[in-house]
Order: C-alpha cells, then sequence, then structure tokens
C-alpha cells in the first residue's frame, strides 16, 4: 500500500484541527511541535503550512510557525447570506414535486435520527449538520448550486464547530430546528422553510460573532 506523503499527512492533520475546532483562531502552531507530534521533518510541515496560508486557515510568522487565523466576521455574515440564497432556492425547486419534497424530506429525517445519537460528539455532530444542509441542495438537483455550495464546505464545517464549542447546549436546539426544516420541506412550504432558515443560521452564526 503507497504511503500518504509527510506534507500530505501534516496538511490533513492540521487542517482538521482548524475546522473542527481543535486549535482555534489566534493560536500559534509552532513547526518543531507539528512535526514532532506527527513523526516527521520540519520541511513537510512547513509545506503543509504553506497550503493551509494559501487557503486564509493561518498566517504565516517568519521562524516562529503561524498563527491560526479567526474566522473575520464579515465571512460569517456573506457566508450566511449564500447559504440562505442557495439552501432557498433548492427549497422552492424542491416544492415543485411531491415526490422530491417527500423523499427529501424522508432523507433529512434519517440525518436528524444520526444527529440524535451523535449529540454528545461535537465533531461528528458538525460533520452530520453539514451533511443535512448540503443534503437539501443535492436533492434540488441543480448541479451548478451543488458545486457552488461544496465550495462553501469548509467554512461551514469551522463556523458549526465554533458555535457548538461556545455554547454546548446548542446541540439540542439545532436538532429540533433542523426536525421544523425537513417538515416544511414535506410540506411543500417554501415560505415557512426560509422563514425557518433565516432564524436557524442567524441564531448559530451569532454564537461565533458574540
Amino acid at each position: 500500500m503507497e504511503q500518504t506523503p509527510a506534507s500530505e499527512r501534516a496538511y490533513q492533520d492540521t487542517k482538521t484541527k482548524i475546522l473542527v475546532g481543535a486549535v482555534k483562531g489566534g493560536q500559534l502552531l509552532s513547526e518543531v511541535e507539528v512535526a514532532a507530534e506527527l513523526g516527521v521533518s520540519r520541511t513537510p510541515v512547513h509545506e503543509a503550512f504553506l497550503r493551509l496560508a494559501a487557503e486564509d486557515l493561518l498566517d504565516l510568522l517568519p521562524r516562529r510557525g503561524a498563527v491560526v487565523v479567526p474566522i473575520p466576521p464579515r465571512e460569517a455574515t456573506d457566508l450566511l447570506e449564500m447559504r440562505l440564497a442557495l439552501e432557498g432556492s433548492a427549497v422552492r425547486r424542491l416544492c415543485r414535486s411531491e415526490t422530491a419534497a417527500q423523499s427529501a424530506a424522508a432523507e433529512l429525517a434519517r440525518l436528524i435520527d444520526q444527529q440524535r445519537g451523535a449529540a454528545a460528539d461535537l465533531v461528528r455532530f458538525a460533520e452530520l449538520d453539514d451533511a443535512f444542509h448540503r443534503h437539501i441542495v443535492d436533492a434540488a438537483g441543480n448541479c451548478i448550486a451543488q458545486r457552488f455550495y461544496g465550495s462553501l464546505g469548509d467554512r461551514q464545517r469551522r463556523m458549526m464547530a465554533d458555535a457548538v464549542h461556545a455554547d454546548r447546549t446548542l446541540v439540542d436546539r439545532l436538532i429540533a430546528e433542523h426536525a421544523e426544516l425537513a417538515h416544511a420541506i414535506g410540506a411543500r412550504d417554501a415560505a415557512a422553510f426560509d422563514a425557518r432558515l433565516v432564524a436557524h443560521l442567524e441564531s448559530t452564526y451569532e454564537v461565533v460573532l458574540r
């Protein structure tokens, strides 16, 4: 079996820690410490940090390492607007077909059950939250919207991880709100979905922006 290159392992490990909130915005990461933890030399870690800096996840500090870039308030607002537009549009398309709406609602209900089972695992819950909202867009079948929504994945995952780490009571509320969103889709009520989605996302993002 071909071994994963050291630079790729360093990249994936560090990126995952940032996205799941294991390391926070403003935290200093040392190339030496990361290299020692992974059992590799500093060179692949440096290469990984360069890639993460290009993705705006790290700010490089000469001879010191890198600082995790905090989530900018403007980025949270921009992401909120894009999600409202994409998910709302997807549901309006789904609501044109009873079969499509019912099928989407059934899959969303399955994901909600998984979320209840993962409520104590914040990393897994954040993944399932992303899967829930992504399915809304995927089910509508707009390939352009799917690709664009997919490009938001890392930002969404990091935002959700930060939110649930900041307020651990948030998970139960999110699950209940997901059930309301799924019900609105099953009922083919796009207006109700839009109203509930606005409240759902704004309350989540408010935790990050406090």
